[in-house]
């Protein structure tokens, strides 16, 4: 069984989130910075982790997503399903055809046992536990929202010198010239 970058990221994001929820909603582009997570893909993960309603959006200034329920309730086999991240070691994908119409291989039930033990490793792990640990490795979070650096610096305005009457009188002197 192999844990595929899909699962590994939307537990790291899930971590960073549940860390800095306190201050307000998270946005994912701090996640993806702070994360090194690409903001295209954590939006895909954040999609479906707020169908399987892990997280709650929200919209407007000051957006982002928190945790849809408490992080003791949430675990990292929650995390990893709901992102369709399969948990099997089965060649067959547990549909017990692995040799096709010949029927199982003699390691299904090695594998299919290898698979229950992980789900139930990965159901015992709750989102707090994985919080808590990050807190005791002594994780800074900060308590205001970076600053934004500007990309470009701000415009020069300079006044803009018209050669145009400005009244009926001066225009009256314009063709009086002619």
């Amino acid at each position: 069984m192999r844990l595929t970058t899909k699962g590994r990221f939307a537990v790291t994001a899930m971590i960073d989130l549940a860390l800095r929820q306190t201050n307000g909603p998270v946005t994912l582009a701090a996640i993806s910075q702070r994360q090194q997570i690409s903001l295209s893909y954590l939006e895909q993960l954040f999609g479906k982790l707020r169908r399987h309603e892990l997280v709650e959006s929200t919209r407007g200034p000051g957006g982002g997503y928190s945790l849809g329920r408490k992080a003791t309730e949430i675990t990292v086999a929650d995390i990893i399903l709901s992102v369709d991240e399969p948990i099997d070691a089965t060649h067959c994908g547990g549909k017990e055809n692995c040799l096709g119409e010949g029927g199982r291989c003699m390691t299904h039930e090695l594998w299919a046992s290898l698979n229950s033990r992980m789900v139930e490793f990965l159901d015992s792990v709750s989102l707090q536990k994985l919080v808590d640990d990050q807190l005791a490795k002594g994780v800074v979070i900060e308590t205001t929202p970076p600053v934004k650096k500007a990309v470009f610096a701000a415009p020069v305005v300079k006044p803009v010198r018209v050669n145009v009457a400005n009244s009926v009188f001066a225009l009256g002197n314009v063709f009086s010239k002619t």
